[in-house]
């Protein structure tokens, strides 16, 4: 009998799932992401939570942001899943960014920023390298 490494087939999924949002150039669809936030299905890893710690951001600002924003970015190539740049405003009306993942049931905050206009145009929504 052979045995089965979970791990494994977390990996066989996870690639399958690239692979099909990859081929189809998948854009992700803010509703999604707020459905996932309705089904408590967005996740923070220990990294990111840190990073918005020492950033000031807390986890209602961006909840706040995502459901008022808009996705100004998209990276369906992203590795393991596909993600977006979304443009939104915190409690405090602060422009705030977030990247978030879709990976078919759940997204992930993968970081969130006060963009400033060093790298970004005035309105804080195109990255100046790109104009």
């Amino acid at each position: 009998m052979r045995n089965i490494d979970i791990n494994d087939i977390f990996s066989s999924v996870k690639n399958e799932i690239y692979n099909n949002h990859r081929e189809r150039q998948i854009l992700i669809d803010i509703s999604t992401l707020l459905r996932y936030f309705s089904e408590d299905n967005v996740f923070v890893t220990e990294h990111a939570a840190e990073r918005f710690r020492q950033r000031g951001i807390k986890i209602k600002d961006i909840r706040h942001a995502v459901e008022n924003g808009e996705i100004i970015e998209q990276y369906p190539n992203d590795y393991p899943f596909p993600s977006c740049l979304i443009y939104g405003k915190d409690y405090a009306n602060n422009v705030i960014h977030v990247c978030m993942s879709d990976e078919g049931t759940a997204s992930r905050i993968i970081t969130a920023y006060y963009p400033n206009t060093d790298k970004w145009d005035d309105a804080l929504k195109v990255r100046k390298d790109a104009l």
